[in-house]
């Protein structure tokens, strides 16, 4: 189907849905005799999707528990299109069983293979939907640097890897020079999802299409081309890059890819995706996988041994009366106790979270951390399984009636919600206020 003609009035410019018409142009010009079938494609609902987080359920039990319709995602395994449903709201939600995603941006991390056990790196990584899909990839296995620059993006990219029960991460907020500074080509596969002007959301964000500008696409593509540069140093020879965009301008695209090549003669070009919402049921992207070749290669420089002493046998203590789980790599930050990574480097950049906060010590005690009950599986503790009405009123904040005492994991359908203390038949609720829902 071509509208061309229909879409072009007396003057000879283009206008439809509010499109800036700088940006029409240069579509038409782009992708000729598809023009009008992409601009068809506006009438149709954005596409809305939801991925099945594999450190915790596996796509076919999440198609079991869902409590709303999956449609298989083709490019993804363990992705769903979903319809109108309001993902956030309900409990598997707060599970961690799922995180909410565009289809189309499900394409990029799977395009590095094999990197279970290796060092990882997704350098751009709030709000975390591709970050948390390479730590499904890896299985908890390896080092995977989660960096963002924007603090306030970081505590919310930090708070979607507590939520999905990431183990091995390190969420670090740093520019990616400071960070090319600091880990020198240490890192087997880096992703780059590069802040990009955003023309694949128009028609799911309003702000992409008021913000866009023709200046602010050449602005993305300098700044782009900066943060490939940072992304080369932190690879190490031998190692896999994965850039990718939710726009369709090429200078951001193709082009950023050719120039980098131009510049980088020990990069080949793997293969590249480009979706578009007319060819596919999904919002734009594009992603090219490029191999490094000769190039230097470092390891991490390690953390020193702690020495924990009477707090290590308090955590040991805990451990042996409430899981059934031993956690290793222990490492104290002031009065906070946590389970690193292993392998992980010695910290050189600002870091906001580090493999498992297992808890704090108060008063010569040890109080367990919300992270520490969401990294748990079945088995792993005394779970209190609760109905929906009762999962609801946990996460709402309130107390319930529960037998036994001491530390318990409040869990619905068989996944962690947060810890309870039980005491006298009441579990009292111990959900971080910041995470409590209304009912």
């Amino acid at each position: 189907m071509n509208n061309d003609k229909k879409l072009s009035p007396p003057a000879g410019g283009l206008c439809f849905k509010g499109l800036p018409q700088e940006f029409l142009l240069r579509m038409k010009n782009d992708i000729g005799g598809e023009f009008g079938d992409f601009l068809a494609s506006y009438d149709m609902p954005a596409a809305r999707g939801v991925r099945a987080n594999t450190l915790k359920v596996s796509a076919e039990e999440l198609k079991a528990l869902a409590p709303f319709q999956l449609e298989p995602v083709p490019w993804c395994d363990c992705g769903f299109y979903i319809g109108e449903e309001r993902p956030g709201k309900y409990i598997e939600h707060a599970a961690g069983l799922y995180y909410v995603q565009e289809p189309s941006a499900m394409c990029a991390a799977p395009l590095l293979k094999d990197i279970r056990g290796k060092n990882v790196l997704d350098l751009c990584s709030a709000p975390g939907g591709k970050g948390t899909q390479l730590a499904a990839q890896m299985c908890g296995e390896g080092v995977l640097f989660l960096n963002e620059i924007v603090f306030s993006r970081a505590k919310i990219l930090s708070q979607n890897v507590e939520r999905m029960g990431v183990k091995n991460s390190i969420v670090t907020v740093a520019s990616p020079q400071k960070l090319a500074a600091a880990y020198h080509a240490c890192f087997d596969a880096v992703l780059v999802d590069a802040p990009c002007s955003g023309e694949g959301m128009f028609k799911k964000e309003e702000a992409a299409i008021s913000e866009w500008s023709a200046e602010n696409v050449t602005m993305c593509a300098l700044r782009q081309a900066e943060i490939l540069e940072s992304a080369d140093v932190l690879l190490k020879a031998g190692g896999s890059l994965v850039y990718s965009t939710c726009t369709f301008s090429k200078d951001e695209d193709e082009r950023q890819i050719e120039r980098f090549l131009a510049a980088h003669k020990n990069y080949t070009l793997v293969r590249t995706e480009k979706l578009w919402p007319h060819k596919v049921r999904g919002e734009g992207h594009f992603a090219a996988l490029l191999k490094k070749g000769e190039g230097e290669e470092n390891k991490f420089s390690p953390v020193p041994p702690a020495k924990l002493n009477e707090r290590e046998k308090l955590y040991r203590s805990f451990e042996r009366e409430f899981l059934n789980v031993r956690f290793e790599n222990l490492y104290a930050v002031g009065d906070s106790l946590y389970s690193l990574p292993f392998g992980a480097p010695a910290v050189k950049v600002q870091t906001l979270r580090a493999g498992v906060k297992l808890g704090d010590f108060i008063s010569g005690r040890f109080v367990p951390d919300h992270a520490l009950a969401m990294s748990l599986k079945r088995g792993e503790a005394d779970f209190v399984d609760l109905d929906e009405d009762t999962a609801r009123a946990y996460l709402s904040g309130l107390t319930f009636s529960c037998d036994g005492s001491g530390w318990r994991a409040a869990a619905y359908k068989g996944y962690p919600l947060g810890w309870v203390k039980v005491s006298g038949g009441v579990a009292k609720n111990h959900l971080p206020k910041g995470l409590r829902i209304n009912k």
